[in-house]
């Protein structure tokens, strides 16, 4: 992760106590249950990506083995999923 991104971000995640080891500086990791909410925007997308991009789905026609296929049909969705939420 970027070095600024880690200066500024906020990690919110469950209780698992390896996430306090993984995580610097300390404030940037809140540790939240599942009621408060703050977690069910990262869940939301990681859903999203799985269903929208079906070549990281082993057992589908458009599965790719090359790595630099799937890194750009991450990219591409990741740009178009941000560009779309600026509409």
């Amino acid at each position: 992760m970027p070095g600024v991104y880690r200066q500024c971000a906020v990690a919110y995640t469950d209780f698992w106590d390896a996430y306090g080891c993984v995580f610097f500086p300390k404030q940037g990791h809140q540790p939240v249950g599942k009621e408060t909410g703050q977690t069910c925007y990262i869940e939301r997308f990681n859903c999203t990506l799985r269903q929208r991009v079906s070549r990281l789905v082993r057992k589908t026609l458009s599965f790719s083995k090359k790595l630099e296929n799937h890194i750009g049909a991450i990219w591409m969705f990741v740009h178009h999923y941000n560009a779309s939420l600026q509409d």
